[in-house]
């Protein structure tokens, strides 16, 4: 039927299960907006759809059945309105939360990465995938120090209109970019919208190396070096991420492109 979907394709739609969507019918949650009296079949509309999917993102902010099926009955739809943009608001602060977290885990394991590298005696250049990024340039700020890493993130909000600054989120991550001779410091978005200074780093494969700021220029040098005699490229960009090492110190993990997705 046009503009119908059978239980089985709601169910699919909305990532749950048949036995899922006939509980929901049930109690009164989703009522399936058509079925067939010979049949017994439930029909579901996309609006059923996107009541589902509402469902699910609010079962994730610890809501109960009971307590979404109230929300969603409210006579006021200004109510309903203003619960959801009170709930988007909280999802935003628990990925704010997750990717700040997440930023932690990837410390943590970088550096059992090294140690794991060291133990399996490999070379001091390696390989690794990264996904794509979208970092903001300082306008300003060339090189790491103490004053500038200290409340580094702090920068990048001051570069940014006031009436913007909701729209921005970064990761607990510093590094420098360089492209044509022109270095400048980055912080790393998890959200934001179009302004100047923001760089996509493609995804792929990109060579890598360790190591610390009084060998920063050699290990640079030797990184390019092999990425023209073994890659055959001519890098555009290279990435020296700092990878805070203890209190007031850091080392690097530079990254050079060599195989984009």
């Amino acid at each position: 039927m046009e503009n119908f979907f059978s239980i089985s394709e709601a169910a699919k739609m909305a990532n749950m299960t048949s036995e899922t969507l006939r509980h929901y019918d049930r109690i009164g949650l989703v009522k399936a907006s058509r079925r067939d009296e010979a049949s017994k079949y439930r029909y579901y509309t996309k609006e059923d759809i996107v009541r589902l999917h509402t469902i699910r993102a609010l079962q994730q902010m610890d809501l109960s059945l009971h307590e979404i099926k109230c929300i969603l009955e409210y006579d006021d739809l200004q109510m309903v309105v203003d619960f959801l943009k009170k709930a988007e608001k909280t999802a935003d602060e628990k990925i704010a939360e997750l990717q700040y977290s997440k930023s932690k885990i990837q410390l943590a394991r970088s550096d059992y990465e090294k140690k794991l590298y060291r133990q399996q005696n490999r070379t001091e250049f390696y390989t690794r995938y990264f996904p794509k990024r979208v970092i903001l340039l300082s306008n300003s700020l060339e090189a790491p120090t103490l004053n500038n890493l200290w409340n580094y993130l702090s920068h990048f909000y001051d570069r940014i209109e006031p009436s913007q600054r909701d729209l921005f989120a970064f990761e607990d991550l510093a590094g420098i970019y360089t492209e044509k001779n022109l270095s400048r410091l980055f912080a790393v978005c998890i959200r934001y919208t179009d302004m100047d200074g923001l760089k996509i780093l493609p995804s792929g494969t990109y060579l890598c190396a360790d190591c610390t700021e009084q060998t920063r220029g050699q290990v640079l040098s030797k990184l390019i070096q092999i990425a023209k005699e073994q890659y055959h490229l001519e890098p555009t960009f290279t990435i020296q991420l700092i990878v805070i090492s203890g209190i007031l110190q850091w080392n690097y993990q530079i990254q050079i492109l060599i195989e984009d997705e």
